[in-house]
């Protein structure tokens, strides 16, 4: 089975401040490199198979919470926590916790870059 998502990019005005961001947010470590002249973090995948993607730092591409894409990353094992962790971190909670129904439950925060970015937790989680 192939994943809906590969790859996504979230643009950022300040690669640092949002690295900060996104790991206090989800508790976990990105991974920062420089691919092909670019400054990036990566939100690295468990296996081979998952989706993974990054924060990019790309004077062509710029952070907006009234265009571009919307991700969702998956907010496992607390969702909740990822919410109160959003304003430690210099976020802010758009849309809060919302069941979905079978899929499980989303929220949207607003990211230290000014970006909407959805959280997913599984039903079938905690």
């Amino acid at each position: 089975m192939r994943n809906a998502i590969n790859w996504f990019e979230i643009p950022t005005r300040d690669l640092d401040r949002a690295t900060r961001f996104y790991e206090q947010l989800l508790d976990r470590k990105l991974h920062r490199e420089v691919f092909g002249g670019t400054s990036i973090a990566i939100f690295k995948g468990e296996s081979r198979e998952a989706v993974a993607g990054c924060l990019i730092s790309d004077p062509r591409r710029q952070p907006s919470a009234d265009s571009g894409c919307l991700v969702y990353l998956d907010a496992s094992p607390d969702l909740d926590g990822c919410l109160r962790r959003a304003d430690a971190a210099g976020g802010t909670v758009v849309l809060p916790r919302t069941d979905i129904g079978e899929p499980g439950f989303i929220a949207i925060v607003r990211d230290s870059e000014g970006n909407h970015v959805g959280l997913h937790l599984e039903k079938s989680a905690p």
